[in-house]
């Protein structure tokens, strides 16, 4: 990912806890953000390609400090670990992303219910405790912006979809909920939520015939999937001086697809 040509005012010296950080849009995220100006602190349970990209972002942006923690966003302990050496490292923590998640499109006939609590304690339960052990470090700040990344699929629903529309739906709401809480601590909390965006989780759906991708290019009146740097812009913006007065919003990246009822 090219260095952004854009500067998002209040971005750069910044400390951003990103989840999810080693591929698709957890990465790109944190590419955006290094270009910026931002330190960060990465957590995935992919331990080997969380070190790839640390040596990346830090051979592209050598003035920008970048540490990894390697755990589970199931485990609230690992959670709370990471924002405290965040803290230990840093001094601070002023943004999370979380964009840890995974996907499931399976009949809800056929979904277990190890199936089902997977997808609720990963795309939902791990969220609040992300922004939980977050906002306790952010409060001693005087404020912070959290970021979760829902889904298109947490505004509309569809077939096959029910755990990860339920999730999603969950997150929208929730960053609703924390963002009144915790106004008065100076915590913006806003959703993103993609659409169809080529990362390698989608390039995988597609080569096993989960999705159709021309299907996909047809039903999206922009003719195409976003890219993980258009998601990672959004969050850019959200995260600046720009949108300062922007919190408890879900902010749909999805190139017109809920827009189109027809």
């Amino acid at each position: 990912m090219k260095k952004a040509m854009i500067q998002y005012p209040g971005l750069a010296g910044k400390i951003v806890f990103n989840t999810g950080a080693a591929s698709g849009i957890g990465l790109a995220m944190a590419h955006a953000f290094a270009s910026q100006g931002a330190s960060l602190m990465l957590l995935d349970i992919d331990e080997a390609s969380l070190l790839k990209a640390k040596a990346v972002l830090e051979e592209a942006y050598p003035t920008v400090r970048v540490e990894i923690f390697v755990g589970s966003i199931t485990d609230p302990k690992a959670l709370d670990a990471a924002a405290e050496q965040t803290i230990k490292t840093f001094g601070r923590l002023d943004v999370l992303l979380n964009n840890a998640g995974i996907s499931m499109n399976k009949p809800a006939l056929d979904i277990t219910p190890d199936e089902w609590r997977r997808a609720i304690d990963i795309d939902l339960s791990g969220i609040f405790f992300c922004c939980q052990a977050a906002a306790r470090r952010m409060i001693h700040n005087g404020g912070g912006v959290i970021l979760a990344t829902a889904s298109m699929w947490g505004l509309v629903s569809s077939a096959r979809r029910s755990a990860y529309c339920a999730a999603k739906a969950g997150v929208v709401s929730l960053c609703k909920s924390l963002a009144v809480e915790w106004a008065e601590h100076h915590i913006r909390v806003n959703a993103i939520c993609p659409g169809y965006i080529q990362t390698a989780l989608v390039s995988d759906l597609v080569s096993r015939g989960v999705l159709d991708e021309q299907a996909l290019h047809a039903r999206t009146p922009l003719g195409r999937m976003g890219t993980p740097e258009e998601v990672a812009h959004t969050a850019l913006y959200l995260a600046s001086d720009l949108a300062g007065f922007i919190t408890g919003h879900a902010m749909v990246i999805d190139g017109g697809w809920t827009a189109d009822g027809y």
